[in-house]
């Protein structure tokens, strides 16, 4: 079947493979409802919760789901049940259970983001949850347990931390840490921000606190890290991060990373191979937006979707913004894509969080999924628009372009909440990429990609030979199509299920590479299409 697609006026549009989901997040036992803990004070901290995290926790090849939560405000300590963290257990068959409890991760504090990744090389997948005044470090046990590790880990608390998201900067095979910091605040250094003549309190703009700098954190390999923050490059250089992610942009065989900043200038960190990073935002293209101006900056995914085999980058912000698009020019830089590549007209009356380019039709090319609300929930008081807003997709139109398909989507897509935090992956096994969508005070939602094409796929599922085994930072190439491991995407969010490829009516693969980070590339040929295949490092 064929869709619909909002294109650019006036232009014959491709009409690429429907995209359909359908929110099965009731029938399959995921009944979370983020809690912010809103109050009439509006503390900046309530307006930008709910991280979400996809991952395999007990290594049964099922795909499972952590959320983040709040606590109570002002005291943010998690003094009752409803504030807990929620890990839910994929028992097959789009069924979940609610395993918090007896996995341990329940968590304290005011959480925000979530990271996994397997940093200890163990087999198991671990997990990072950042917050306000507090970091937690998971260790996975391999018997469907987690123990908090963070104080002997050397992990820090005490920044307001959105984000974080695992790399390897310096190849040594051992899996470092990124934490994103945000503002300095305090609930007693909150203010009034709104219009005391009308009653109206609103959450205040960032622009009043001050930002912090980032933290990195480089894995010693005992179960310990090392703060390495000023030795690296990163503390010098103050923003109001809200989300990372990595890429090898310009193709020299280290892992960058793109912090996105609110009301700030976008920070890109050129990995330079030496233990340091250079700050290149501005003279890369990627600080400001197409016009120059610093915007409020949310998610980032750092893909590549023009098949060109360059990862590029994707931003949500709030409405009239747009979603800025940056075209990677294989020349150490990036140009503007947001008009050519129509996205900008499409996104500028939407507020986004959550972002990741993924398949969703399976014919090649990567879409784009926004989780969408405005920040401002008195917002409609003040402006013509909205708080809550229904999610979108952008479908790739495979000609540099995309196509607004969300209202084709299905019939409970355009449901309008408060989204937040999102994580993408084939939660049935089916071949097609699923969404969960964290909302704030309202349940979350479960898409089910049901989309009715036929299109071929494949999910690579790496394994390092002795180090670094997830591959994060491993390269996979297609015949023009390229993606990487990488578990960071979206907004203080995490994905990790392999790296997924849509291959359209293609069932064999003639060649697939992949280039490890060690810099080593292992060719497989005749690759049959539609299963989930393990590549092991070769020595």
């Amino acid at each position: 079947m064929l869709l619909a697609v909002a294109g650019m006026p006036g232009e014959s549009t491709p009409r690429p493979p429907e995209i359909r989901l359908e929110d099965v997040a009731q029938r399959a036992g995921v009944n979370f409802v983020h809690q912010n803990h809103p109050t009439r004070e509006k503390y900046m901290i309530e307006s930008v919760p709910g991280g979400v995290a996809a991952f395999d926790y007990n290594s049964d090849g099922l795909t499972d789901i952590f959320f983040t939560n709040g606590a109570s405000v002002p005291s943010l300590e998690k003094d009752g049940p409803k504030y807990w963290n929620r890990l839910y257990r994929n028992d097959g068959g789009m069924k979940f259970s609610d395993v918090t409890a007896e996995a341990g991760v329940g968590g304290i504090g005011y959480s925000m983001g979530a990271a996994a990744a397997d940093y200890d090389n163990d087999g198991n997948v671990d997990l990072f949850v950042a917050g306000v005044n507090r970091n937690i470090l998971y260790h996975n046990l391999g018997n469907g347990k987690f123990e908090d590790v963070t104080g002997r880990a050397g992990i820090k608390s005490g920044m307001w931390s959105v984000a974080a998201g695992w790399f390897d900067y310096d190849n040594d095979g051992l899996l470092d840490l990124f934490v994103v910091n945000y503002l300095k605040w305090t609930p007693a250094s909150d203010r009034f921000c709104g219009k005391r003549s009308i009653g109206l309190r609103i959450y205040c703009s960032p622009t009043y606190f001050d930002g912090q700098a980032n933290t990195l954190y480089r894995n010693l390999g005992n179960g310990k890290f090392e703060d390495v923050s000023e030795r690296a490059g990163i503390s010098g250089h103050v923003g109001k991060g809200m989300s990372v992610a990595f890429a090898d942009y310009d193709s020299d065989g280290w892992m960058d990373a793109f912090v996105s900043n609110d009301t700030e200038p976008n920070f890109l960190f050129h990995n330079k191979g030496n233990g340091t990073f250079e700050e290149v935002g501005l003279p890369a293209g990627v600080a400001f937006d197409g016009g120059g101006q610093a915007i409020s900056s949310m998610g980032v995914d750092f893909r590549d979707y023009d098949n060109d085999g360059l990862p590029d980058l994707n931003i949500t912000a709030i409405g009239k913004q747009t979603f800025p698009l940056f075209r990677n020019n294989g020349k150490g830089s990036f140009e503007d894509a947001g008009f050519p590549s129509g996205l900008s007209r499409l996104s500028v009356d939407v507020s986004g969080w959550c972002n990741g380019f993924v398949d969703l039709n399976n014919d090649g090319w990567k879409d784009l999924f926004t989780a969408n609300s405005h920040v401002n929930d008195e917002i409609e008081r003040l402006e013509s628009t909205t708080y809550k807003q229904a999610n979108s997709i952008f479908v790739n139109l495979g000609n540099g372009r995309f196509g607004d398909v969300s209202a084709s989507a299905g019939a409970g897509f355009r449901t309008r909440r408060a989204h937040r935090g999102c994580a993408f992956a084939d939660f049935n096994g089916d071949g097609k990429i699923d969404v969960v969508v964290a909302s704030l005070g309202e349940p979350a939602e479960l898409w089910e990609n049901v989309s009715p094409g036929r299109e071929h796929w494949i999910v690579i599922k790496l394994v390092g030979k002795k180090s670094n085994r997830d591959g994060i930072g491993a390269s996979i190439r297609i015949g023009t199509q390229t993606n990487h491991m990488t578990t960071s995407v979206g907004y203080a969010s995490s994905s990790h299920f392999g790296v997924h490829f849509g291959l359209g009516s293609l069932q064999k693969i003639e060649t697939l590479s992949v280039k490890w980070p060690s810099g080593k590339i292992q060719v497989l040929r005749d690759v049959k299409a539609d299963q989930v295949l393990k590549v092991v490092e070769q020595p």
